[in-house]
C-alpha cells in the first residue's frame, strides 16, 4: 500500500513514474507562466509607449484609458490562471502520467524544458525537506550574525566635577591626593539605589557604595606614567590573542589612553612597567632548558636601569609601580610525575612569580597584576591584583561568541568540561567523571566525533554549570569563558584568589568546589536550589560587561576594572596619618 500522500484523489495508487512526472510538471508550469508574463510585459510596454506619445500630443481619452487599464489588469490575472488550470487538468488526464507540451512552444522553451527534465527527482516529501533545510540554514546565518555582533550596552557618562573641587585636587601633591581619596572611600555614602548609574548591578559587588565612590575618585584623580624605556618586542608590543591575551590588551589600551595617562611623571600616582611576559619568554627563553634565570635577570636589570635613571622608583621603593603579566611559567619548569589517571604525566607547580625573584623590591613592593594569583606562590592579597585570564581567538574580534546562552529549561547538560590534562586537578576530575554519568559531560580534549555534533562553545551555552578546574596554575581561561557564554562557573582551584575580588562578590555568580570534593561534584551541584541557580545565572549575565575587552574602552569594562583594582590596592597600602 502506498503512503497517503502518494495517492491520486480518485483513490487509485500512483506509480513512481507518475510522482516523478508530477514534479516535472511543476517545473514546466513555471516555464509557461514565465513565457506568458514576458508576453504581457511586451504588451504593457507597447501600451505605455502609446500613452506617452498621446500624452505628448494631448490626445488622451481618459475614459478609454481607464477602461483599457481595467481590461489589461483582469486579463493579466485570469489568463495565466486559466491556462495553468487547463494545463494541470490535461496532465492529470494523461494515461501514462506524462505531460504533453504544446506544439507551439519555441525552440528556446523546449531547451529549457529539457534542462529541467534532465535533473533527478525525488518524492513530494522533498519539498518539505527543502523547506526544513532552508529554515535551518536561515537559523545558522542568524546565529553567525549573533556570534559576530554583540550588542554592547553603553554605560552612563562620567559625572562632571565641580570647579571648586577640581581646583582643590589640582592643588594637592600626588601623595596628598591619594590620602584624600582614601578618606573619601572610607566614608563613602551609602548607595541604596544606584539611580542614574543603574548600569551597575549591586548583587555582583561586595560593596556597591565603596566601589562606586572609589571608581568616581579614580576618574577624578588618577594619573599613570608609562615608562618609554625598553625596546620591542619585549616592551610596548602587546600580543592580543591566545590564552595570555589579558596582558596584551591591557598594554594596548593603557598606552592608547588619554584620560589616565600623563607625560609628566611628577604628577603621576602610578607608574607602569610596560613589558610582556609572553614576549619575554619568546625572546629569551631557550626551549627545553627549564631555566628562567636569564628572564629574571633581564627584568632585574631593567628595574635597576629605571631606578638609576629616574627618581620615582627609589622614592617609594617601587610600591607605586605596577606590572601586568599573564603566563603559566610552570608549563616551562616541569616536574613530570605519574598522573592519578592512567599513569600519564602531569605537571607540578614548583615556585612563584619566577621572573620577579631576582629583584627584592620588585618582588616585595611593586603591585603585580597576575593571572597566577596563588596564595602559596607569593601572591599578596590586598596588594597584588588577580588578573582575569581571557582567551581571545581573533584579535580583531575580541567580543566574538559572547552571550547567547539558551534558556534554562532547554539546557540538557548539568555540567561540562573539556580540555587537556594540565596540572593536578584535571586528571582527578576525569578519573571520577569520565563516561560515568550522562548529566556530567566531562571529557579530555574534545574529540572530532563529539564536536561534530556540538561545538565546544555550544556545549558551554547548553550547560547549567561549566567546570573550571585549574591547569598548570590556579587560573584558567574557562572562568571568563563561562561568563562570556552565560554558564555558571564551577571553580576548582585551592588557594586561588579570584579575579577582581577586591570589588566583585564571586559567590553571587559562581560556585567554588574544593579539590578534595571532586567525587561529590554532582551531589554538590544538585543540592543548589533552583531559585539560587537562577539568581546566579542572572548575575552571570549582569557581571559579563565587566569582563569585556572593548576595542574602544568604556566605563566599567575589563580594562577599567583592572585599572581600578590596581588603584584600589595602591590606596590600601597607604598609611593614613590620622588613623
Amino acid at each position: 500500500m502506498m503512503p497517503e500522500n502518494h495517492r491520486h484523489p480518485t483513490g487509485q495508487e500512483q506509480s513512481p513514474a507518475l510522482i516523478q512526472n508530477s514534479g516535472q510538471g511543476k517545473f514546466e508550469e513555471i516555464i509557461i507562466y514565465n513565457e506568458l508574463r514576458k508576453q504581457l510585459e511586451h504588451v504593457s510596454l507597447a501600451l505605455f509607449k502609446e500613452l506617452i506619445r498621446r500624452f505628448a500630443w494631448r490626445k488622451i481619452d481618459w475614459r478609454k484609458l481607464f477602461l483599457a487599464g481595467a481590461v489589461m489588469s483582469i486579463a493579466g490575472i485570469i489568463l495565466p490562471t486559466f491556462l495553468l488550470a487547463y494545463h494541470r487538468n490535461s496532465r492529470s488526464e494523461s494515461p501514462n502520467g506524462t505531460m504533453h507540451l504544446s506544439k507551439n512552444l519555441t525552440e528556446a522553451r523546449l531547451d529549457k524544458s529539457q534542462l529541467v527534465t534532465s535533473a533527478p527527482f525525488v518524492s513530494l516529501n522533498s519539498s518539505i525537506e527543502a523547506k526544513e533545510s532552508a529554515r535551518v540554514l536561515l537559523m545558522r546565518q542568524n546565529r553567525r550574525k549573533t556570534i559576530d555582533v554583540l550588542k554592547v550596552v553603553h554605560p552612563p557618562p562620567r559625572r562632571s566635577v565641580p570647579r571648586h573641587l577640581q581646583r582643590y585636587l589640582q592643588s594637592l601633591s600626588s601623595h596628598e591626593a591619594l590620602l584624600y581619596a582614601k578618606r573619601e572611600i572610607e566614608h563613602a555614602p551609602l548607595v541604596e539605589n544606584v539611580g542614574n548609574d543603574s548600569y551597575l548591578y549591586a548583587p555582583v559587588f561586595r560593596n556597591i557604595s565603596i566601589f562606586k565612590r572609589s571608581y568616581e575618585l579614580m576618574e577624578m584623580i588618577l594619573k599613570v606614567y608609562i615608562y618609554r624605556d625598553g625596546k620591542k618586542p619585549i616592551f610596548h608590543q602587546p600580543r592580543l590573542n591566545g590564552i595570555y591575551a589579558s596582558e596584551g590588551w591591557f598594554m594596548k589600551l593603557m598606552e592608547a589612553n588619554r584620560e589616565f595617562v600623563t607625560k609628566e611623571p611628577e604628577k603621576a600616582h602610578l607608574f607602569y612597567l610596560p613589558y610582556s611576559s609572553r614576549q619575554l619568554e619568546l625572546a629569551l627563553y631557550v626551549r627545553n632548558s627549564h631555566n628562567l634565570r636569564p628572564l629574571s635577570k633581564f627584568l632585574r636589570d631593567y628595574v635597576n636601569m629605571i631606578a638609576s635613571k629616574y627618581p620615582f622608583w627609589n622614592r617609594t621603593h617601587g610600591s607605586d609601580h605596577f606590572l601586568v603579566a599573564c603566563h603559566d611559567w610552570s608549563e616551562i619548569l616541569q616536574n613530570k610525575e605519574p598522573s592519578p589517571c592512567c599513569g600519564a604525566p602531569f605537571f607540578v607547580l614548583q615556585t612563584g612569580p619566577f621572573i620577579t625573584t631576582e629583584h627584592v623590591e620588585l618582588k616585595d613592593n611593586a603591585i603585580k597584576a597576575l593571572c597566577n594569583a596563588d596564595l602559596k606562590e607569593n601572591f599578596v592579597a590586598g596588594k597584588d591584583v588577580s588578573l582575569p585570564e581571557t582567551a581571545i581567538r581573533i584579535a580583531s574580534k575580541p567580543l566574538r561568541n559572547i552571550g547567547g546562552g539558551i534558556r534554562v529549561s532547554q539546557r540538557p547538560i548539568l555540567a561540562f568540561f573539556a580540555g587537556k590534562m594540565h596540572g593536578r586537578v584535571r586528571p582527578k576530575l576525569l578519573k571520577h567523571w569520565l563516561n560515568k554519568d550522562a548529566d556530567m559531560r566531562i571529557y579530555g580534549p574534545l574529540s572530532r566525533r563529539v564536536s561534530k555534533n556540538m561545538s565546544y562553545v555550544r556545549h558551554m551555552k547548553s550547560s547549567k554549570y561549566c567546570i573550571c578546574p585549574m591547569g598548570y596554575e590556579v587560573n584558567s581561561p574557562r572562568i571568563v569563558e563561562a561568563i562570556y557564554y552565560e554558564c555558571v562557573p564551577v571553580i576548582i582551584a585551592d588557594n586561588f584568589v579570584l579575579p577582581l575580588s577586591e570589588v566583585l562578590e564571586w559567590k553571587a555568580f559562581s560556585v567554588t568546589v574544593a579539590e578534595i570534593d571532586i567525587p561529590k561534584l554532582k551531589e554538590i551541584l544538585l543540592a543548589i536550589p533552583l531559585k539560587r541557580y537562577l539568581q546566579m545565572l542572572m548575575n552571570v549575565k549582569m557581571v559579563q560587561k565587566h569582563f569585556l575587552w572593548n576595542p574602544n574602552p568604556m566605563r566599567y569594562d575589563l580594562f577599567h576594572m583592572i585599572l581600578h583594582s590596581i588603584w584600589y590596592n595602591r590606596l590600601n597600602q597607604i598609611q593614613n596619618p590620622q588613623s
